[in-house]
């Protein structure tokens, strides 16, 4: 009983203490984000993060799941609809169909975008081209491209 009670003491202290903690651009809670890849297929992307997790939190994690890692990358994200494929202490990759508009014969656009972190090395890939972005909180202007 004595156990339970400090763990459930801990959480509750990370929950208040971390955010708190969380100055820099690029972190959201106890995830510090290093970069994403976003690989656009058809309507739907892949998109692959790498990040750290605070040193004090990683025991936590490991203790009581994920679950609270996943939300927290879909937020930093800020995409609905999105689907955890697989989530890791230090990267994760995550699945959004029907992210980009289909307007037919092979066409799409994939839409401008904000995330609610700073990404220190966005990636975007196209079958047609690679756009890199830094240190940015955004995907500014969209992009066309073609299903091959």
């Amino acid at each position: 009983m004595r156990i339970s009670a400090v763990v459930v003491l801990i959480i509750l202290l990370s929950g208040i203490a971390v955010p708190v903690l969380a100055a820099n651009d690029d972190r959201y809670s106890y995830i510090t984000i290093q970069d994403m890849n976003i690989t656009l297929e058809k309507d739907h992307a892949i998109i692959r993060m790498n990040y750290t997790i605070d040193e004090g939190t990683q025991l936590i994690v490991y203790l009581l799941g994920k679950q609270d890692l996943r939300t927290k990358l879909l937020k930093v994200l800020n995409y609905e609809d999105a689907t955890v494929r697989n989530v890791e202490m230090n990267n994760a990759e995550i699945l959004i169909n029907g992210i980009s508009y289909d307007y037919g014969r092979g066409i799409y656009w994939f839409p401008d975008h904000q995330f609610r972190v700073g990404i220190p090395h966005l990636r975007v890939t196209s079958p047609q081209v690679t756009r890199d972005y830094y240190n940015t909180r955004e995907f500014p202007d969209g992009i066309g491209y073609f299903d091959p």
